[in-house]
Formats: C-alpha cells, structure tokens, sequence
C-alpha cells in the first residue's frame, strides 16, 4: 500500500492557504506541505499549517462530553450533556428572564461554515440580549464603518494589493497575521512584487514590525494618535491639494469635508502624533501623486479609543483620493457564495444602538454588545443579571480586557457550558462541555474569508478523517452540538415551536454541505458543490473588479461618506489629548506568525525556541528605568500588574513597551500540558475594560498606561 494525498485549505488564520496532506495507508499523516496547484497561494503556507495534526492528535484534545463534578470531570454521554445543557440554561433563564443567560463566540467560529450557519440558530432560540463576540476586541470599527457608509456591515473594502503602486500600512502587521480583513495568502512575495513593479510601501506604527522590515519606510507614530494624522492627511487634501482631489462619483453624498477637519493642520498635530509636518504633506502629495494607491489600517488602529474614527477616515481618504472601487485601491470582492446579497435579503445588513447595556449604557452593533461590559453585566446584581453562559470555541479570559475581573465574574455564575475542544482557562469554569471534532474531521469551505480576499477564489475540503474513528460517544461536528442543543431550548407559542422544529428538521437534513450546495448555485457563478469537488486545487474566478454603485445597500444605492455620527466626534476630538506622566508608558500589543491568538499554544512545534511573550521596550527607556535584557520587570495599570522578561530592542518607539496577546496558560485546572510548560504571560490582566471607542465601544486594547519596575 502507498501514501495518499489529500489537498485542503488550512482553516488555522484568515490566509486560506492550499496544502498537501501526506498520509500513510494507516491514516497517519507524514507531512503537511504546501501545493504548488492552488491558484490563491501558489504553494505557500505558514509554520501554523503543519501544526493541524498536531491539533488532530492531541492528547488534551477532548473526545467526549464532560461534566464537572463534585470528584472531578465526568465523561458523559451526548444524550445527557445535551439534556444537562439545555436544563440548566432554562432552569436560569425561567428564575431569572431570558437576558440572564449571555453568550460568547470566538474566533474560530469564523473558521468554520458550519458554525457560521447554524450558530445563528441557537443564539435565537436562546432569545438573549446578553451577546458577545471576539468582533468587539477586533474588527467591529470595520463593520461599523462600512454599515454606515455602504449599508451592510459585512461590506469591507480590501486592498488591491497585487496591482496597488503605493501601500500604506497603519497599525497592521501582515507578516505576522498572514493578512488579516484582507485574505491574502504568500503575502511577503505579494509585497515584494509591489516594489517590484516600481511601487513604494509604507508603514506607519508605533513598532517596527516584520511588515516594516520589507517596505521602504517605517514612521513611528504615537499609540492611540493615528486619528490625529488621518485628520491632517484630510487637512492637506482638502485645504492645500484640493484643486488635485478628483471629483467625486455621483453616487458619493458628502458634507463639507474641509471644515470638518481645519482645526487639524499639520502644524497642530504633529506634537500629538509625532509625525512631522512635511512628512504629512509629503505623504499626502504622494497619495495622490501614484497611479493607484491604497490604505490598509487594521488592529493597531481599531484597538484603540479613537477605533471607529480611524476606519470611518481611511476609507474617507482613499475614497477622496480617488482609490475607492477602482484597480490598485480599495475594492470588494465577489465571492460565489454571495453572503451581503443574501444577509441583506434576510434582514441582516447590521444596526447600531438599537439598545444599550444595562450596567454602562454603551450601544450594541448588530445585535451583540460590546465584550468589555460582560464581567460587569455578570457581577452586578439586578434585573437582566447575566447569571448563565454560553462559550462557543472562545476564550475570553484570556482574549479579552481586564481578565481578572472577568475570571471572578466567570466563578461567580450558576451555569456554564462550553462548545470547545480543550478544557481552557475559560472553560474550565464550565458545568458542561460539549467538545467538537478536529478540523481535519469535517468539510471547509470559506464563507468569511473569500468575501475579504484579494482575488475571487472558491474552495471546498472534504473531511481528512472520518469521526466513527473514535465511537459513537465521541466529539460531533460544531453544527451538530449547535442544532441539537437549539432543539432542546426551542420554546414559544405551540405555533412557532413547530416552525422552529420544521426548520430545524430542514436544515439538519440538509447539513452545511446541502445549504453551501444551494448558496452556490444562486450565488453569481451559478456554480454547483459537485464542481468544487472536481476542482480540489480550488477556483481563480478572477481578480477584483469595479462593483459600485450597483453593490451598494443604502436604499437610495449611495456612499454615504460623511454619516453624522462620525462628524459630531470630530467636532468633539480634543487638539491636546492626554498623554503619559513622567514615569509612565504606553502599552501596545503585538502578534507572531506562530501564534495564533490564543488557541495554538499547546503544539510543541509552534512555540519551540526561545520566549516570545517578552516585554518590548526602547535601549533609551531600558537605560533610564535600569532594566537590562532579560532582567524581570513588574508591569502595573489601573487593572493589574504581572512580570514579564525585558527585551530590548530599538524596534520599539521611545515611550512604549509591548506585550504579545493571547499567553498566559497558568491556570491548574486548564489542561493544556504544552502550553502550560511555557505559559507567558496575559496582557490583558493589565488592559482596562473602561477604556473603549466611545463610538463603537470596541475594547481600547492598544494604548493603555502602565509603569514599570524591577521585579
């Protein structure tokens, strides 16, 4: 008997990379490689890829359902965790109302089609104002912005990159993430190309980052001030270049852009940015000087007070200058399965401040609240007290702000359960968990991913393994966990518990692979599963072309590019914002390409080699605070403090220390024996869940003021 070769995407971060699965004729894999045949990423992948086995065979991976006992954790059978599941969220929600169960989905959801189809359906029969997500330590100024200017909140612009002649890059770190809201697979050879071709790339961060080290500059920028510079870039262009601006496409309506922004010349906020005066002229006649251009700005500039500022101004700008919907600039894609059209045909384009939290009164976007008010919506008493949760493929406590508070909220609920397969530092609060396969046990297909990329391309993976493999009582398929336990919680009127178990029943028989059948072949291909299935390599269905204003989804089919709620927090932007005192630092954070958040720690090959969850700090700081490399430095803010390894490097702007995220795996009742051999620390026992975007309410994970000393 010889090898076989299975091709797949890896599902591990947003790139969607092709590989190669050699596997022996026992169903061992020999090797995960990258294929050279997929048209997207041309034989590349990342060290992440070849960690999947090592999530497939890992010892801590759960294979059956848990329950926490008195003695311990008990393995019990699906019929009973569901049972027990179901029971306890009801048993909460009949005491105490329907918003006192809350819920939290991670980022893997994303990562999975089947989640992404039938996790709305749970969340539903749940019937819970109390929702969260990791979109609000994230992406969610993306999806505001874009809600308000373009009328869905899944329409976000990417960046041409392969046919740009000028990329500026602000608070993202492509290197590092693979591309992140811009799927975008081998990108150091997609960077490299644009200078190739003569074109210039500049990044502008508070951190000199891996993406810096390939441009051909690196402008430090102060943590938390971009806001400032995207207004004196507005500035230059409408006061000083404005007889250069293209006029703006018919479909464009817009107030006045230049008195919105006269306050914010150059010479105004250079001091608050650290970014020159003529470089930001510079800058500017640049922009509009290249054939094509565009801005990428991404976590850097979304985890940050001014959030929903930064990304609403980006694509102002790009839009000004004339790089919106056209080849080079900003663009949309058109993926097969046309998520926005079929959203949108369902009522789902987003909304914004439809209610408020009950504790602090920040908005809700889309109907989930803002994840830095859910240990307080936990811990205070009262009406609408969140007394139960539900945690699917999330780890909030250590992904999230303020994780101290958080983990005392955690422990003090009635009720949890946990769709995970791992007994993690948030799980492990749980009464009940309900583990999932691997991702080598189900099928892949991109629903996100293939709207954010930078060409038009379609995949399907079938399933590695087969799940009988391990008994009938093991791990199930995520949708399955999700449409059964949405089952036994279906409730209401006897008329609408009928239509529930009739849909239910529709879409159980259907699976994820039968609802993607059909939402190909009405997607703008008309293409069919069967031939996805015959194209294993997957689909170049071509690179991104102009789409407005027909792809637009405000009623009236415009671009609004000056909605008010943006202007009015212009108008309120203080010239002179408060900076660090003497003593003080601004605490940024940073990711690696082995990593991915928080849920890749416990393969032995990913985090192998020296510690990386270290404190990054500036020679001229180091010198003046007496820390030397390696030395252990206690790190304090209004939340926390921990201690971390110093690492000293001149990549850092002077007057700002970094911590990576997603370390910290201390926790005795977790298991994850690998990553508790090197567990890091967690930065966010030092982020303030009080420090938000006062628009969006995304946490302010970036910026935060810390102190340090010898430990």
């Amino acid at each position: 008997m010889t090898s076989k070769t299975h091709l797949r995407t890896c599902s591990l971060c947003e790139a969607t990379c092709g590989i190669r699965i050699q596997q022996s004729p026992q169903g061992d894999i020999l090797s995960i490689k990258g294929d050279p045949d997929d048209p997207f990423s041309r034989g590349y992948i990342c060290p992440k890829a070849t960690a999947l086995q090592d999530l497939h065979n890992d010892e801590d991976r759960l294979r059956q359902p848990l329950k926490k006992t008195s003695s311990g954790w008990q393995a019990i059978s699906w019929q009973q965790a569901i049972t027990e599941a179901a029971e306890g969220l009801q048993r909460v929600q009949e005491a105490h109302g329907r918003d006192a169960v809350g819920s939290y989905l991670g980022n893997p959801n994303v990562h999975n089609y089947g989640n992404l189809l039938f996790g709305p359906m749970l969340l539903r029969a749940i019937g819970s104002r109390n929702k969260f997500s990791a979109t609000s330590v994230d992406q969610l100024p993306h999806h505001m912005a874009s809600y308000f200017m373009f009328g869905h909140q899944l329409q976000i612009p990417v960046p041409d990159i392969d046919r740009t002649d000028f990329l500026i890059v602000m608070g993202g770190n492509p290197l590092a993430s693979n591309g992140s809201l811009m799927t975008a697979p081998d990108i150091k050879n997609r960077l490299k190309s644009i200078r190739e071709r003569g074109g210039r790339i500049l990044v502008i961060d508070p951190r000199k980052t891996e993406t810096a080290g390939v441009a051909d500059e690196h402008w430090f920028v102060r943590p938390g001030q971009d806001v400032y510079l995207l207004l004196s870039l507005l500035y230059v262009f409408t006061h000083e270049l404005s007889e250069r601006l293209p006029s703006l496409p018919e479909y464009i309506d817009s107030a006045p852009l230049a008195p919105l922004c006269a306050e914010f010349k150059p010479e105004n906020t250079e001091a608050v940015t650290g970014i020159a005066a003529e470089q930001v002229r510079e800058l500017a006649n640049s922009w509009l000087t290249a054939e094509s251009a565009v801005c990428y700005g991404r976590m850097g500039v979304s985890v940050q007070a001014h959030g929903a500022l930064c990304q609403w101004l980006i694509n102002v700008l790009n839009i000004v200058s004339g790089n919106f919907d056209r080849a080079g600039g900003a663009m949309f894609t058109r993926p097969a399965v046309d998520l926005l059209k079929v959203t949108a045909a369902q009522g789902e384009r987003g909304h914004y401040d439809k209610y408020r939290s009950r504790v602090r009164g920040l908005p809700e976007f889309g109907g989930e609240l803002p994840v830095s008010v859910m240990a307080e919506e936990i811990l205070t008493p009262g009406e609408g007290q969140i007394k139960a949760m539900l945690t699917v493929a999330g780890n909030p406590l250590l992904s999230t702000p303020n994780s101290g508070q958080l983990s005392r909220a955690f422990e003090s609920l009635d009720f949890m359960v946990s769709v995970d397969m791992f007994i993690n530092e948030t799980s492990r609060h749980a009464d009940i968990i309900l583990p999932p396969c691997s991702p080598l046990e189900r099928d892949h297909y991109d629903l996100i991913f293939n709207l954010l990329a930078v060409r038009n391309v379609a995949k399907y993976s079938p399933p590695l393994y087969k799940r009988s493999r391990w008994g009938k009582d093991s791990v199930r398929e995520d949708w399955q966990i999700l449409l059964t336990l949405a089952k036994k919680l279906n409730r209401g009127s006897f008329g609408k518990r009928l239509e529930n178990r009739f849909m239910y029943t529709m879409m159980g028989l259907l699976k994820p692979s039968g609802i993607l059948n059909t939402l190909l072949k009405s997607g703008p291909y008309r293409m069919t599963l069967e031939k996805l299935k015959k194209s294993p390599h997957g689909l170049d269905l071509g690179e991104l072309q102009p789409c407005m204003p027909q792809r637009l989804f405000h009623k009236d089919k415009r671009v609004q590019l000056t909605p008010e709620v943006y202007c009015q927090a212009v108008n309120n932007l203080a010239l002179s914002p408060p900076v660090p005192g003497h003593g003080e630092f601004t605490l940024i954070g940073r990711r690696h390409i082995r990593c991915n958040n928080s849920w890749l720690h416990n393969s032995q090959r990913l985090i192998k080699g020296k510690n990386r969850c270290t404190l990054m700090l500036n020679p001229q700081d180091a010198e003046q605070a007496g820390i030397s490399e390696g030395a252990q430095v206690r790190i304090r803010s209004r939340v926390g403090e921990l201690v971390a390894d110093a690492e000293i490097t001149a990549d850092l702007m002077p007057g700002v220390v970094s911590l990576p995220h997603g370390w910290g795996h201390h926790q005795a009742d977790a298991r994850l024996q690998v990553a508790a051999s090197a567990p890091g620390v967690n930065c966010n026992e030092l982020t303030d869940d009080c420090q938000v975007d006062a628009l969006s309410g995304n946490a302010a994970l970036n910026g935060v003021t810390v102190s340090l000393e010898l430990a």
